[in-house]
């Protein structure tokens, strides 16, 4: 991290601002202070030309909003039509600038696809929208239809559009807290190489899901945030930013942010462990039948044993979509959550999944009515493949949790 700016006064402008993780990158990359500031439509004006800030970003859905208040604005920014970065001048001039065309153009790169003589759709017709459709421009693609509500290309008529090759997501549909949410199917684009999503939280989308799922490159948008964010410091300060401080920063936010999620036999130790690993990263941990019992007032065993498993299972869908949402957690799940596949999208689009093994004589099956009510070793056989399945990672109990722990932790980190 680069000092010496700690004097000045930064920060993000919007309306919603609960899910932001630019204060995080900020952090990272210099001293600044660096606020989350919520406004109002019509407080937005008075902010620029009164605020007291030195520079700030701003988001949706005020991009276009500020420009009216800024004395000049920079080439990219005009083309674009929307403004992301906004410096105030010693002079008290106030420049804007648009930083989102380096992230986008980074995002691509980073992705890895050739998008020239390529069809795109880009979903959503917003300050967002606007910048890829630039980026795509510039970056020789054959042609981009934009798609939205109330255009000539909506989601009615989305079909004429299936011999697209890349899908840009450039709306906020299927951001923290409406995770879950799409507005196209990945699988109808049958010439796709490629899917981007403009969101960063939840990590991966329900689009970027269906795209893994498909074996289709896929890129979230946390790679356009840090490298926008990069380029904004760069304007802010009129530093250089340090070589390869984007792919570092991008990496590290991905790792804080992701949950580490365990699941395995029951009584395998996914608490026991979780807690260990939660302790040594300063994490918050849950664990899913606790949470079960706090959301509904009766605990798993108690539910299986008087509305059966099947209720059970439906039940547990929806504890786990609420923990799915979180950040930067350990979750220890129930043996059986991979009985349902419904329930790996909420695990795995947030986290990293890990499997812990441990022999079957070694598991405690006190107060567990489903491992009580058949041998360990048929219930075993009718998950083995459901675990296997659902895992980013299998480890296998070293008896010693503190041991086990220090061993997930060192493969997570090294991705």
């Amino acid at each position: 991290m680069k000092t010496g700016h700690e004097k000045m006064r930064c920060g993000l402008i919007g309306e919603h601002l609960g899910h932001s993780f630019s204060k995080i990158i900020h952090a990272k990359i210099t001293d600044y202070s660096y606020d989350l500031v919520e406004l109002p439509p019509e407080g937005v004006g008075d902010f620029v030309k009164n605020g007291g800030y030195d520079a700030f970003n701003v988001t949706i859905p005020y991009k276009k909003t500020v420009m009216p208040f800024l004395d000049r604005i920079s080439p990219e920014a005009e083309r674009i039509g929307a403004v992301n970065t906004v410096v105030r001048r010693p002079d008290g001039s106030i420049d804007g600038y648009n930083t989102d065309y380096f992230g986008f153009d980074g995002m691509l790169t980073s992705l890895g696809i050739d998008v020239k003589g390529k069809k795109a759709v880009v979903l959503g017709n917003g300050g967002a929208s606007l910048t890829v459709q630039c980026v795509l421009a510039d970056r020789g693609v054959r042609e981009t239809v934009v798609v939205d509500l109330g255009l000539e290309n909506n989601y009615d008529n989305i079909d004429k559009h299936f011999d697209a090759e890349i899908i840009v997501n450039a709306t906020p549909v299927g951001m923290y807290p409406k995770n879950g949410q799409r507005l196209v199917n990945v699988a109808d684009f049958k010439n796709c190489i490629g899917v981007l999503d403009v969101i960063y939280n939840p990590a991966k989308t329900a689009l970027l899901l269906e795209a893994e799922k498909l074996g289709i490159p896929h890129i979230n948008g946390l790679y356009m945030l840090v490298a926008q964010a990069v380029k904004a410091y760069e304007f802010f300060t009129g530093d250089i930013a340090e070589k390869g401080i984007i792919e570092k920063i991008t990496a590290d936010i991905s790792y804080d942010t992701k949950n580490i999620i365990m699941i395995g036999m029951p009584g395998c130790g996914k608490s026991t462990v979780g807690k260990r690993i939660a302790g040594t990263e300063g994490r918050p941990f849950f664990d899913a039948d606790d949470e079960f019992t706090k959301m509904y007032g009766v605990t798993p065993a108690e539910t299986i044993t008087s509305q059966g498993e099947d209720k059970f299972r439906e039940m547990e869908h929806e504890v786990l979509e609420k923990l799915g949402k979180e950040s930067g957690t350990v979750i220890a799940c129930g043996g059986g959550v991979i009985t349902r596949e419904y329930n790996y999208a909420p695990l795995h689009q947030n986290g990293t999944i890990v499997y812990l093994r441990r022999e079957l004589s070694r598991l405690e099956t006190n107060g567990r009515p489903l491992s009580q009510s058949r041998p360990v070793e048929e219930l075993y056989a009718a998950r083995r493949e459901g675990y296997e399945r659902f895992a980013d990672l299998t480890v296998d109990s070293t008896e010693v949790p503190d041991a086990t722990a220090m061993i997930i932790l060192e493969m997570l980190k090294r991705g």
